[in-house]
């Protein structure tokens, strides 16, 4: 808050103020504060007389009092009339009679006791006029002359919020803190006093009420109305025109402003200075010239030519001349072959003509002859060489072929291709990924091992190959755990059902390799899927652990004592294609492949089996663990169908299909479906039930895909060699096509944890790549092939059938149609 300065009482105004409706527009505080607490008039007074006859805030021009005191100041013409500090002319002018609004001529000099030439001044009057141009207190608020207010300056109130006190002041002392109340109530209570208390604001630096001032409060309400805040404010004074001394010659246009480009740099001389710096740049001219040493350029040239000093005859710089001049680009003419053998002066005898050949010569065009218009001569020496009679017409036509003949100039590009090729970033920079082949299972002659799946822990991996046998393998040591003869399970199916007919014994009796196996991939489910000739059979792999068993056999519950077909409805389309068959009196009698692994029990073996109507292709698991899809290619519309394992319930999605089905899975995060045919991978919403894209693969024959764990990419090997790569954001086509096997592609996948991509095909090779997905969506997916991995030979025109990733380490498991099954680890 400003510090508040005694305001001299000015002298009321003799003149009654003007009633009727104008006064109406008045102030408010002008009734509440018409008189001051010492009996003087309020300082409004003037201020609401200056809005008399219906004048508003902006009509604020001079009045007629302005012209007498002009008169007056011009005829005081004495120096004397100014004090000695060559301050403020003193005025003997009556200022009872207040203006409305102030002039600025009528202003008390700071010798106000008396004038030029001695006479005396009356300072009530002088008191008077300082009221009305001195009212406002305007010095700093940093003046505090009896050091009370707080001296923190620009610190936050709020430290001193845990304090009784706001800082301190001049002397050191505290400033202590006012009990404030509430607010809300203080400024009611305000309101309703009658003491002018309304106009108390409370200053938080200083921790104190301060009263407003009518003068404070008339300043206020101007600001708001949107007038100037000081009433003797004259905004438009009238024009004083000084005479200067200096006697004008014309008074026409003697009060426009400078043109705007008497303040800018000259265009006309930026053009010359531009000019000369360009001849100074070619040659044309010196700094001579410029500074006035030469007048002209000519005879400075003329004076250089007559010199005798030595010069350059070819200074080699002709062309690049020719090339900086104006006009037309100047394009050198071809250069001329250089002379043979047969244009010397005493040619070998081989160059000479035969009288033979000269008359055949003759009979040629001058343009088929050998050498043109030229016959070789012998001389014996130089100087009997006559001149060449076709030289004139030669060089008419070199000079006419160089005028007519059209010639462009061409630039070569001398681009490096490897410059065009991306750099890829080295092979160790991108570690890790499996590159040596360590652990190698084995079994005896097993044929053909089709299928392999891990566990999610990665403790265990699953083989099924073509005796149709599953085997159990431990990871770390090699050692076959468990294998379970799923042939037999068919055969004795078949022998104990009675109501089946021949046709159905003859189909279930022949033992079918394994075509597929999954590990269910809920760590707590240890349960695993494998297709087997027309059914999928369940089998529980025992290695659960004490919480991991009671879940399992929860999940494996309605499946192992299912009857009558499973729990599907009798009119639904899944009832013929599908059957439920429990397999529990199997595992009673094969008690050695039933006991479970873990110590913690559980159940082991065949569970359940689903039979369908043709050979299955294909099982995959949902990522929850329940839920699993079989393929079977041939059933038509059939061919899909998804199960639920925790209620023995099965359901066909789709009424009828275009081609044929070879693969099927589902999405990792939303409900979706991939459905493979030979050619096209169909996405479909299980929901909605309805489809959202079809991606055109380009392939002739669909033989793997798989989905990466983001959702966003689709990865789908073929028969023709191709690994396709789909980013499902981006567009139906393939974003990426490799082809780099030599033979049919069996298998691709990603790595669930590390950026790595893998693909086995039938020349024996295994090729992993780099591929980084990036979560940046305008960056594109970086895919490097880093390790071709080989150890499968070649059998029956088959190699390496199949390969899956460990889920928790960078290691591959691949195996083949030699019998093999190796794993690769990152050494």
């Amino acid at each position: 808050m400003a510090r508040k300065s005694k305001i001299p009482e000015p002298t009321p105004d003799p003149e009654p103020a003007s009633s009727g409706s104008d006064s109406e527009q008045e102030y408010d505080s002008e009734a509440e504060g018409s008189e001051s607490n010492d009996g003087s008039s309020s300082e409004q007074d003037s201020v609401a007389d200056s809005f008399d006859d219906g004048e508003d805030f902006e009509s604020q021009g001079s009045s007629d009092d302005d012209e007498d005191v002009l008169k007056r100041q011009g005829d005081e013409s004495d120096d004397d009339s100014f004090d000695g500090e060559g301050g403020v002319q003193i005025l003997d002018t009556e200022v009872l009679d207040a203006p409305r609004q102030w002039k600025r001529d009528v202003l008390g000099s700071k010798k106000a006791d008396e004038t030029g030439d001695g006479e005396k001044v009356d300072p009530e009057k002088v008191k008077a006029v300082a009221a009305y141009m001195h009212t406002d207190d305007l010095s700093s608020d940093d003046e505090d002359p009896e050091g009370i207010n707080n001296r923190i300056g620009r610190i936050p109130l709020h430290w001193y919020d845990d304090y009784e006190h706001i800082g301190y002041d001049a002397h050191g002392s505290k400033v202590i803190k006012s009990a404030q109340g509430n607010m809300l109530d203080q400024i009611l209570q305000n309101e309703d006093d009658a003491d002018g208390k309304k106009y108390t604001v409370y200053d938080a630096l200083n921790a104190k009420n301060v009263q407003l001032t009518e003068r404070q409060i008339q300043l206020i309400r101007r600001l708001q109305s949107g007038a100037f805040a000081h009433p003797e404010h004259d905004a438009n004074p009238d024009y004083i025109d000084y005479y200067s001394g200096i006697p004008e010659i014309s008074g026409i246009n003697s009060n426009r402003y400078e043109k705007k480009s008497r303040f800018q740099p000259s265009a006309f001389e930026k053009l010359q200075v531009r000019r000369l710096l360009h001849r100074l740049k070619c040659g044309s001219i010196n700094m001579d010239f410029l500074e006035g040493k030469v007048r002209d350029m000519n005879d400075y040239k003329k004076c250089q030519e007559d010199s005798d000093k030595p010069f350059l005859l070819w200074k080699g710089d002709e062309e690049d001349e020719l090339a900086l001049r104006k006009g037309p680009q100047h394009i050198a003419p071809p250069k001329q072959p250089p002379p043979g053998h047969a244009l010397s002066y005493r040619p070998p005898e081989e160059y000479l003509p035969s009288r033979e050949e000269l008359e055949e010569w003759e009979k040629l065009d001058p343009e088929d002859r050998p050498y043109g218009n030229f016959v070789p001569k012998q001389f014996d020496n130089l100087r009997s060489v006559g001149a060449y009679e076709h030289a004139v017409k030669e060089r008419f036509e070199r000079c006419l072929d160089l005028y007519l003949c059209p010639r462009v100039m061409k630039r070569r590009l001398n681009i490096d291709p490897e410059s065009l090729v991306p750099r890829l970033p080295r092979a160790s920079d991108l570690r890790p990924f499996p590159t040596t082949k360590c652990i190698e299972y084995k079994d005896g002659e097993v044929g053909a091992v089709r299928c392999l799946s891990v566990s999610p822990e990665g403790q265990f991996i699953v083989s099924g190959g073509e005796d149709g046998i599953v085997r159990l393998w431990e990871v770390q040591t090699g050692r076959l755990v468990r294998k379970w003869n799923l042939g037999d399970v068919l055969t004795n199916v078949v022998e104990k059902e009675d109501e089946k007919s021949e046709e159905d014994n003859e189909t279930l009796k022949p033992k079918k390799p394994i075509t597929s196996i999954e590990w269910n991939p809920n760590r707590s489910h240890h349960c695993i899927i494998a297709g087997v000739g027309k059914c999928a059979v369940i089998i529980a792999t025992g290695t659960g652990g004490i919480d991991d068993a009671e879940v399992t056999d929860a999940l494996l519950s309605d499946a192992m004592s299912v009857k009558g077909g499973g729990n599907i409805a009798a009119e639904s389309r899944a009832a013929k294609a599908v059957k439920w068959i429990s397999l529990k009196k199997y595992n009673k009698q094969d008690a050695s492949n039933s006991s479970p692994i873990s110590a913690f029990g559980g159940s082991a073996g065949p569970i359940a089996l689903l039979q369908t109507n043709r050979d299955v292709a294909s099982v995959r698991w949902h990522r929850k663990g329940d839920y699993f899809v079989t393929v079977s290619p041939k059933a038509g519309a059939a061919a899909v169908l998804i199960h639920q394992l925790s209620k023995a319930a099965s359901q066909q999605p789709f009424g009828k299909t275009k081609g044929e089905v070879q693969l099927a899975c589902f999405h990792p995060m939303k409900p979706f479906l991939f459905v493979a045919s030979k050619e096209h991978v169909k996405v479909y919403h299980l929901v909605k039930q309805v489809m959202v894209k079809r991606l055109l693969s380009g392939c002739r024959h669909i033989s793997s895909l798989d989905v990466h764990c983001s959702g966003d990419h689709l990865v789908v090997g073929s028969l023709d060699r191709r690994l396709v790569w789909f980013d499902l954001d981006l567009a139906s086509t393939p974003y990426k096509t490799l082809k780099y096997h030599e033979r049919a592609l069996r298998s691709v996948g990603f790595h669930p944890r590390y950026p790595l991509m893998a693909s086995a095909a039938d020349d024996g090779s295994i090729h992993v790549f780099h591929s980084m997905v990036y979560s940046d969506l305008m960056r594109n997916p970086l895919i490097v092939p880093v390790k071709v991995l080989k150890g499968h030979a070649v059998t029956n025109s088959l190699g390496a059938l199949t390969m899956v990733f460990h889920p928790t380490q960078p290691w591959l498991f691949s195996a083949g149609a030699d019998g093999k099954i190796h794993l690769f680890q990152d050494l």
